[in-house]
């Protein structure tokens, strides 16, 4: 039977006059990965932060685990990994030093050498940290997120600054995290992780959750009117529409065959959550199928 991990009802926290977070209400599943999306000051790192009991709220109710965070206990604590966006380390020891140490934090820590091997530093187990590269410590960072074998795992910007190689590995990473039943809260500015990671996402926007569903589906993405675009007589001519298939073959038709530089397409997750948070541009006027 599904578990829910996460449960949020009527969640807010107030600075001043700014509301951070408004009356917020949201469920994760155990063993998802679930995205949290949305431009910077829109509540993203209050919101997870009062799961992860490190902020108190002003109002709702919390359940993480099946526990308040606001009462967390060092045995809850335990079963939470958290890897921060920015994190600090002990430059000096090694990469296996850093995990043994961090092990004996826990009660029922992961093997330091399997968590080397999962998360592809077994080669550089002996290496001190300072030594190793960008995308190599954010690794070491995941792996104390891990170390305590935690239910559920909260990721801030796991991967910013990394390069595309780097990004990849750490997406595998997760991936078989969520496979082996960790449940997953993932904060990304980078909606190509979302979409490759998430089964679902919540998009918020002035403390709100605007919007919450699977990435293809978010925002009626799914149902929404496909673009056929098309180049006639030197110009490039395009149609919104939401039965595209037809309109292609009229233009098979009219062009006897090959319609020149054809393509289909529909909103991207990126033109959806631009819309959602009120930053999407004006659509352009639209051609016609003759």
């Amino acid at each position: 039977m599904t578990r829910t991990a996460v449960k949020v009802r009527g969640l807010a926290k107030r600075y001043g006059e700014v509301r951070a977070v408004d009356d917020m209400d949201l469920d994760i599943q155990a063993g998802e990965i679930f995205a949290i999306l949305g431009p910077n000051g829109a509540g993203k790192s209050t919101a997870v932060e009062i799961l992860e009991g490190y902020r108190d709220r002003d109002a709702g109710e919390v359940s993480v685990l099946g526990v308040d965070p606001r009462h967390a206990t060092r045995r809850w604590r335990a079963r939470v990994g958290v890897v921060p966006q920015t994190a600090g380390d002990a430059a000096e020891l090694t990469v296996r030093e850093t995990l043994r140490h961090f092990a004996g934090y826990y009660p029922n820590p992961a093997d330091p050498e399997e968590v080397l091997d999962r998360v592809q530093l077994a080669d550089r187990a002996d290496t001190r940290i300072r030594r190793l590269s960008g995308g190599q410590r954010r690794r070491v960072d995941v792996a104390l997120g891990v170390i305590g074998n935690p239910e559920l795992l909260f990721l801030d910007e796991p991967t910013t600054g990394l390069d595309p190689e780097a990004r990849r590995r750490l997406w595998r990473l997760i991936e078989d995290l969520a496979r082996d039943g960790t449940t997953i809260v993932l904060t990304t500015h980078y909606l190509d992780e979302a979409e490759a990671l998430a089964g679902r996402v919540a998009v918020l926007a002035g403390g709100r959750i605007v919007a919450e569903g699977a990435p293809a589906t978010l925002g009626g993405r799914a149902t929404a009117q496909a673009r056929v675009t098309w180049l006639e007589d030197g110009r490039r001519e395009h149609v919104d529409t939401g039965t595209p298939t037809t309109t292609v073959q009229r233009l098979a038709r009219r062009f006897g065959g090959e319609v020149p530089e054809l393509s289909v397409t529909r909103p991207s997750l990126e033109d959806v959550y631009l819309r959602l948070i009120g930053s999407g541009a004006e659509p352009t006027t639209a051609g016609s199928v003759r």
